[in-house]
């Protein structure tokens, strides 16, 4: 038999101190970690609320600065397009192959008038179950935007694949 030698030594010694490296105690800081079985995972999808840049939006902006100050809406509305939807949504999910659960999600809408100049902002978000604006801390009341917010929230948190029994 020959002497180990000191390559074989070291390659060896790494080898069985990398498993253990691990072992020791972290401090969690607050951040939910996910594992690589895919437990506990949350994300963010859609618009990324940034106050500092919603704050720079104020009543009488034309619409490419708004474009140009947030990016392209999630969605405009359907009649005239002359509203934005920036939307975002925090999603989790327990297990790697469970549906994912909405834990919050907001809706920052920007009316436009028929000169296409910031009329008003809207931050909605989901309260309890009901559409709530956070600017104005009020509930929005019958209307062609209603209908829409109502159904999209409604939408993402009754979701079926496979219809209605």
């Amino acid at each position: 038999m020959t002497a180990p030698t000191r390559r074989t030594v070291l390659i060896g010694s790494l080898a069985a101190a990398l498993p253990l490296a691990g072992c020791g105690t972290a401090t969690n800081l607050g951040f939910r970690t996910p594992t690589s079985a895919g437990l506990n995972e949350e994300f963010t999808r859609g618009f990324v609320m940034d106050d500092e840049l919603i704050a720079k939006v104020k009543p009488g902006m034309d619409v490419q600065t708004v474009l140009t100050t947030l990016g392209t809406p999630s969605t405009t509305s359907t009649v005239g397009n002359r509203t934005f939807y920036y939307i975002s949504q925090r999603v989790r999910r327990r297990f790697q192959f469970q549906e994912f659960a909405v834990i919050d999600q907001q809706v920052l809408v920007i009316y436009f008038n028929k000169g296409f100049k910031v009329e008003r902002i809207a931050n909605y978000g989901l309260q309890d179950g009901v559409i709530f604006d956070f600017i104005s801390r009020t509930t929005t009341t019958g209307g062609e935007e209603q209908s829409f917010l109502r159904n999209l929230f409604r939408g993402v948190t009754k979701f079926s694949p496979f219809g209605t029994s």
